[in-house]
């Protein structure tokens, strides 16, 4: 019994041997590459953005929907004077979890303005119009309604419906890396289940899967998207599972080929020998070992899950309004790109271009890691 549990042991430390051996000299070369490592940072900070999200926006309010029509369009690093009238409703309680998820109503009427004077009892300012000051409305409004007057400046401007901009990138960030991330975790768990269990058992269950596999790798992705789409109809939750079901065919073939050839090694043979299940041997001492190359196709299938959903979202079939995404932004101002406010469609296609870039480079940086050969 006591020398059942040495072999045990030494068949554990064998079958970890590979990984954990290569996982120092992995991390030195992934440190030293400058452009995986820039890349790693961008995502980190596009990750915190998305996780703070109406915590950190300059526009708190859900979705970051705050519409002043009479400040459409406006050139970025522009500023604004807003008074805030009490509406009657009150403050909404300060809830930091609340406002994380769902943001936070402003609690009182945003009225953008011009001028303004104190006349102790009263206030009088003059509204804006987007011409020319001295030509808005005259208002009054009653001093002990007046909450506060601040000037708020929009660094990334607004867009046609007079929206910051800014607080919209920084929501529809939540959008992409969401449908990245829950797409990809989908595409793995079919993709290692499938491929893993063609390869270690080969014979007719290999052929039922390689087949089932082939005849989805020959349908064009962006169709079959868009077919599961109108299927799970629109939505949020939707476009998730219409990415993930199409993710995972990579996934698997990948796998596929790494149980092939590792399921031949010697600590294998004796994991079947000593009569492990299939489950544990697979789990335990097959899938450690090919992570490698795992991770490099999540990396490529993560940027490949945030370009199908901003194409969705252009589409119209993807998130629907009024949540913020980068597609469905620039769906709504590419009409923009002719005159001279082409800046609102251009700013979520460079966050889409930054996003998608950084996560081919670390998916290239730990293929180089990885790579035996240097």
């Amino acid at each position: 019994m006591r020398l059942r549990k040495k072999q045990k042991k030494f068949i554990e430390a064998a079958a970890q041997q590979g990984g954990s051996s290569l996982d120092s000299l992995f991390w030195r070369r992934l440190r030293t590459n400058k452009m995986a490592m820039t890349s790693l940072v961008t995502i980190a900070l596009f990750a915190i953005v998305a996780i703070l999200g109406y915590l950190i926006t300059p526009d708190h309010t859900p979705y970051c929907n705050q519409q002043y029509l009479e400040l459409a369009s406006m050139k970025p690093f522009s500023s604004a004077t807003f008074l805030y009238v009490d509406n009657g409703t009150g403050d909404e309680r300060c809830r930091p979890f609340r406002t994380l998820a769902k943001g936070r109503p402003l609690g009182a009427e945003a009225i953008p303005i011009y001028t303004f004077k104190n006349l102790g009892d009263s206030i009088i300012a003059e509204s804006f119009t987007g011409s020319v000051p001295n030509d808005g409305e005259q208002l009054t409004f009653a001093a002990n309604k007046v909450k506060e007057i601040h000037q708020r400046t929009f660094v990334l401007g607004t867009d046609t419906y007079g929206r910051d901009i800014l607080s919209q990138v920084m929501i529809g960030s939540r959008v992409s890396l969401s449908v990245g991330f829950i797409a990809v975790a989908i595409a793995l768990l079919i993709g290692i289940i499938l491929g893993s269990l063609a390869a270690y058992y080969g014979g007719w269950v290999d052929n039922v899967i390689m087949w089932f596999i082939n005849v989805v790798w020959s349908i064009p992705t962006v169709l079959l998207v868009i077919a599961i789409t109108f299927a799970l109809g629109k939505g949020f939750w939707q476009v998730f599972i219409a990415v993930g079901l199409t993710m995972w065919v990579d996934v698997a073939r990948v796998v596929r080929g790494q149980v092939l050839s590792v399921k031949e090694k010697e600590y294998v043979e004796a994991a079947r020998a000593l009569g492990y299940r299939t489950p544990r041997i697979i789990l335990r001492h097959i899938l450690p070992n090919i992570t490698g190359p795992v991770i490099v196709i999540t990396a490529s299938n993560f940027a490949s899950a945030i370009l199908l959903e901003a194409g969705l979202s252009f589409l119209g079939i993807g998130v629907q309004p009024p949540m913020p995404s980068w597609g469905s932004m620039v769906k709504e101002n590419y009409g923009q790109i002719l005159l001279d406010s082409a800046y609102q469609a251009f700013i979520p296609g460079i966050a889409i271009m930054i996003i998608v870039l950084a996560f081919m480079l670390l998916g290239n940086g730990i293929r180089d890691a990885l790579d035996i050969k240097n």
